[in-house]
């Protein structure tokens, strides 16, 4: 039945992989204690950066918010829907824009 045979596109479906783009999404799942936003730039991607910078300041953290948008990097961290928020190399949350008290609950919780 080829209804459920795998189709070998590869991770990036584009053509998109190779060796060097594989490393760089390495490389930034296993980055040090960071903050990271995933996502393409949208409005709600957006969003969850602007309150996850508000959580980091009420917090009184001073923490860099990377904002990935590179699909390969992204897949990396095995996340298909965006927004995400990326807590020190983990996933915290994923397909909904955090509102501050819940960004600062979760930093609170995971530092």
């Amino acid at each position: 039945m080829s209804l459920f045979s795998k189709k070998n596109e590869g991770c990036c479906r584009g053509g998109n992989c190779n060796a060097q783009t594989m490393q760089a999404a390495g490389k930034s799942k296993s980055g040090s204690a960071s903050v990271k936003i995933l996502g393409s730039g949208c409005a709600k991607c957006n969003q969850l950066e602007a309150n996850t910078l508000e959580a980091l300041r009420t917090l009184g953290m001073n923490t860099a918010i990377d904002h990935i948008t590179d699909f390969t990097q992204i897949a990396a961290y095995g996340v298909m829907t965006t927004p995400a928020l990326v807590v020190d190399g983990e996933v915290i949350s994923f397909g909904k824009v955090l509102k501050t008290d819940e960004v600062i609950a979760i930093l609170k919780k995971v530092r």
